[in-house]
């Protein structure tokens, strides 16, 4: 898989998920804004797959900078999460930020060889 292929689908899992959780806690609300953090790294991550596709450096750190952060956020976040579902929903963000730093890691050493 591409870093940009990956990086979009993280980008995705991240903006939906995260919207999924805020609307799961509808009508009352959520508890704390914290909510929306996956969804604001989803979108920054979303931005940068065009830099990313077009091979651009500097945008490419700045993404595997930004799911580290948030690999390393959630994985945080997982032992504290209360119901089932919220855990399946916070594991899914975990394994897709994890294949996205797996494949960024694997396209920087491919680049490095060359």
């Amino acid at each position: 898989m591409k870093a940009h292929t990956s990086n979009l689908i993280n980008s995705l899992v991240l903006i939906g998920l995260g919207l999924w959780g805020y609307y799961s806690t509808l009508p009352e609300g959520p508890e704390s804004w914290t909510v929306f953090i996956p969804v604001i790294f989803g979108i920054v991550l979303l931005m940068c797959t065009v830099g990313i596709k077009k091979d651009n450096k500097l945008i490419a750190h700045i993404a595997v900078v930004l799911t580290l952060l948030i690999f390393t956020a959630l994985c945080i976040r997982l032992p504290k999460t209360q119901e089932d579902f919220d855990q399946y929903r916070v594991l899914a963000m975990i394994i897709t930020s994890g294949i996205a730093m797996t494949t960024f890691i694997r396209s920087f050493i491919a680049a490095r060889k060359k």
